[in-house]
Parts: structure tokens; C-alpha cells; sequence
């Protein structure tokens, strides 16, 4: 069995627990267990680098850290976790002072940064060790009935200097992943452009506009549901979006899953244990 340290990212600690909770059900049918970090931190999203990069620096070193001392990779379900993370530690593995001074700090909760983890995401994890011919083989309720428009969200694509996996413009690693468990992917122009997560704050009408945008063109190619791998971009385009596409003047909706949810129904889960009544758009079941 394949281990990793689970990091419990604020979104999914707060608001999708559906998440974690679907990962919890189904990882074991896969050979892998994520062993969760509970006493790791906020890793501060897009913002805390700005305001404070030392305390940016030291927050992700320390959830390194702790991963390290458990001698595993860390391993996220959010992009946005994703991002922040590895660009504190390409910025950490690049400077001896930096770590001297995090390291400083760090042994006094006995933690040292070394920068022996990699920092990854659920969906690698499926597609670089699980396999795809093993998500094949452990499929028991194929998704060959559903056509699925993929959204991959900007934090696991962009920039490729930090992230690398997937080709920003032409992703892959998601539909492959459909592709195994027996899905039918659209190819739709928004699959790799931004939900409006970030901007919702401070520019709702913009950022309902951009999220209206991907649901519409997933709506118009008569898509059964769209699936992502960061709970922010389901945030937004399951929590907000009756009123993206009410400010968009469209009358149709689409639901939109985790990519965990999705795994687990192809595993044999019902969406009840999977946690998908906790969604907006069509969360009876």
C-alpha cells in the first residue's frame, strides 16, 4: 500500500467536506491510504506571500516538514494548496538562508525542512501511481452513460515553472482519468480557464461573468455534468452558480463534482456516502 501525508486544506476542513469524505470511502479499493496532517496549517492561499514572504516561507515549511518527518510525499485535493505550497518550497529549496532561518524556528516544535517531499496533487497521485490501468480494472459502476466536461481550474496548470505536469493550454491528466473510468469527455474551450474564485471578493460581477462563461459552453455541448479537482472551482461553479447564470440571463443548470465524487462513483459509491446532497446544484440525491 502507497502512503502519503494527507494536508487538510481550509476549504475542505470549512465548506466540501465531501472531499475528504469521498477519499476517505474509496482509497483503500486503490491500494493507497493518505495519512492526515491534523496538526498542519493554513498554507495561507494567494495572499500571504504579498503581505508577509518570511511567514509565507516558514507556514508551508512546516507542512513540508511535518510530511517529511513521516518520511511521505504530501499530497493535497486543492490546487490552490497546490500552488502555494510548491512555490514556497522551489523558493525554500533555492535559498540556504531561507531554510537556515525557517529551520531555526521549525526545531523548536522538532521539525526540520529538508526538502526530501514532493508536494503534489490527488489528481497525479491517480494518474502517476494508481494508474490508469488500474482505475480501469478497479472501475464497478463505469460512467459510459454521462458526457463529462472537464475543469481543470488555473492553480494545478499555471505557472508551469512551478506546477510542470500538465500542458497549461492542452491538459491531459483529467480526461484521462474520465477516459479509465469509462466517462465520455467533451472538448470545450473553458477547461482550462479560471472559475473567478479568486476575484469573487472584491469583484463579484466580473467573476460570476468568467464562471458563467465555462458553465455556459459545458450547458451548450449538452454536458451531464462537469468535474474538477479543486473544491474552489466547485465552490464557485456549484455555489454560485445560480447566480452566475441568472446574471447571464440562462434558465438551464449543470451539476458539477469533485473529482473524489467522481472516482467514487465509478468505484461502486452512491452519491449519499459520497456526500454529493451537500451540493448546490442537484444535491437530493
Amino acid at each position: 500500500m502507497k502512503r502519503y501525508a494527507y494536508y487538510l486544506s481550509c476549504i475542505n476542513e470549512a465548506m466540501t467536506k465531501e472531499v475528504d469524505r469521498s477519499i476517505d470511502l474509496w482509497q483503500k479499493d486503490l491500494d493507497i491510504e493518505f495519512v492526515k496532517m491534523h496538526e498542519s496549517v493554513c498554507c495561507g492561499g494567494s495572499n500571504l506571500d504579498y503581505v508577509s514572504p518570511k511567514h509565507f516561507a516558514l507556514v508551508n515549511a512546516r507542512n513540508i516538514a511535518m510530511a517529511e518527518k513521516l518520511g511521505l510525499d504530501l499530497v493535497t485535493s486543492c490546487n490552490t494548496c497546490l500552488l502555494t505550497i510548491r512555490s514556497a518550497k522551489q523558493k525554500l529549496d533555492a535559498s540556504p538562508e531561507l531554510r537556515d532561518e525557517v529551520n531555526g524556528i521549525l526545531k523548536k516544535e522538532g521539525l526540520e525542512y529538508k526538502g526530501t517531499s514532493e508536494v503534489r496533487h490527488l489528481l497525479w497521485v491517480l494518474v502517476e501511481d494508481v494508474g490508469l490501468d488500474t482505475l480501469r480494472q478497479k472501475v464497478k459502476v463505469p460512467l459510459s452513460n454521462y458526457k463529462i466536461a472537464p475543469f481543470y481550474g488555473c492553480h494545478i496548470l499555471r505557472p508551469s515553472t512551478v506546477l510542470g505536469k500538465d500542458n497549461p493550454l492542452e491538459p491531459t491528466t483529467l480526461d484521462l482519468v474520465i477516459d479509465a473510468l469509462g466517462g465520455k469527455t467533451i472538448e470545450y474551450e473553458h477547461k482550462n480557464k479560471c472559475c473567478g474564485f479568486h476575484t469573487l471578493l472584491v469583484a463579484e460581477e466580473e467573476s460570476l461573468n468568467v464562471a458563467a462563461e465555462a458553465l455556459k459552453e459545458a450547458i451548450d455541448r449538452n454536458a451531464d455534468f462537469i468535474v474538477t479537482p479543486c473544491p474552489l472551482c466547485h465552490t464557485v461553479l456549484d455555489g454560485y452558480q445560480s447566480k452566475a447564470l441568472k446574471q447571464a440571463n440562462i434558465n438551464k443548470s449543470i451539476p458539477v463534482f469533485h473529482l473524489s465524487e467522481m472516482v467514487g462513483l465509478a468505484l461502486g459509491y452512491t452519491p449519499r456516502q459520497l456526500g454529493i446532497k451537500r451540493h448546490i446544484v442537484g444535491g437530493k440525491a
